[in-house]
């Protein structure tokens, strides 16, 4: 048969099925798996023949969640991990040594900018930042000791898209191993694999889970990189619960429902507030205001759910216009079934340099938005009203 939609792929995938006819996957909430003789158990340590071991290695509901996501990312292997951080941890500690260097997109996750500037120059691994508009000269950036290129697009909290075409060619060219992060976009709405990225990471806490309950990663990509990393990760132990998983698998088969309103959602409310008298710029992919508008709309399905406002008045306006909101959330998660509001700048890229900040787009009032699946008429009326009380 032959490819099915992206929707009937993430509903109908399913691995993990037992004996008892059920007709959604049972969670396998144990440690180990029994083997039926001795020889079996040799035989599975040594990798040939499969089936489940333990755990920390593979469990069917992590098998399912990977299968699942792979099928719709067009990845050949994958593995899922804890936490969006174990993911990115692993996808580029498993595959680099001491004496290796990293190229990096400058906009990215804050923790991920933690990894490279104070955790990998502990272990002899360096990084150097190359700027999205001035991807001309990134040829200069690369060094002898270059392995892996590491970008995220759209970047957090930014909305700098990248043009994976390009980035794709640049990494082959240079024999460099291409790490997309590709948690805003969701599988839904972009896959970097079609475009030469040799990884792709998520933070499946977000939109996959989309409901703000459950931590989870995950690594997919080329076979030979992945069997790499899954030695990494079987030995060190970033491994995600069966519950977690399971939780994943089931939220994937509303994922593509869920993106269409979000992006809907925030298209609304972004070109609602687009020239507001009260913010410097609204920023978001598929406004035509967006710098990288007609890339974005090329390599992407849909525009995401997140939105930047940018509030006259810096940070005193911005935390006073945040004190003011009545159904938005406070936190510091996104991809939620709730709206949510987030300062980056004093919260998720606070350990940032303000220089390193600017550079990047973040400026003070910057009010990174994940609009939910509300109503928008009432993302935008709660919006509004903070806008007026905070002035």
């Amino acid at each position: 048969m032959s490819k099915k939609h992206f929707e009937t792929e993430a509903i109908r995938i399913a691995s993990s099925k037992s004996n008892q006819r059920e007709h959604s996957a049972p969670i396998y909430l144990t440690s180990s798996f029994t083997f039926d003789s001795a020889e079996e158990a040799r035989q599975m340590f040594a990798e040939e023949i499969p089936g489940n071991i333990y755990s920390r290695y593979a469990n069917p509901n992590s098998t399912d969640l990977i299968e699942k996501v792979c099928a719709v990312e067009g990845t050949e292997a994958g593995l899922a991990t804890a936490s969006g951080m174990a993911a990115m941890f692993a996808s580029m500690a498993a595959l680099l040594q001491q004496g290796d260097h990293i190229l990096a997109s400058r906009s990215l996750f804050g923790s991920t900018h933690q990894l490279l500037t104070r955790v990998f120059p502990k272990w002899g691994i360096s990084s150097t930042y190359g700027d999205i508009s001035d991807i001309e000269n990134w040829d200069k950036l690369v060094q002898p000791n270059t392995k892996m290129l590491f970008i995220e697009t759209p970047s957090n909290p930014g909305l700098e898209i990248i043009d994976l075409e390009w980035v794709g060619k640049f990494a082959k060219a240079h024999n460099l191993i291409l790490v997309v992060d590709n948690c805003f976009a969701t599988p839904y709405l972009q896959q970097p694999a079609q475009w030469g990225a040799d990884i792709v990471a998520h933070s499946a806490t977000k939109y996959i889970d989309g409901q703000g309950r459950v931590l989870g990663g995950l690594i997919l990509g080329k076979k030979e990189l992945i069997d790499e990393i899954n030695f990494f990760a079987r030995h060190t132990g970033p491994s995600i619960s069966p519950f977690n998983a399971w939780i994943l698998s089931r939220s994937m088969e509303t994922l593509a429902v869920r993106m269409d309103r979000h992006c809907k959602n925030a298209l609304e409310v972004a070109s609602y507030f687009e020239g507001n008298a009260e913010l410097e710029f609204v920023k978001y992919p598929f406004l035509k205001s967006h710098p990288q508008h007609e890339l974005a709309k090329k390599q992407m399905k849909q525009g995401g759910g997140i939105i930047t406002l940018t509030l006259k008045g810096g940070i005193e306006r911005a935390q006073r216009f945040i004190d003011q909101l009545q159904m938005i959330t406070v936190t510091a998660n996104l991809g939620d079934s709730r709206s949510i509001i987030t300062h980056p700048a004093s919260t998720t890229h606070s350990k940032l340099t303000e220089e390193e900040r600017q550079r990047v787009g973040i400026l003070p009032g910057l009010i990174r938005l994940s609009t939910g699946l509300e109503h928008h008429e009432d993302i935008i009326a709660d919006v509004q009203q903070a806008l007026d009380k905070s002035k």
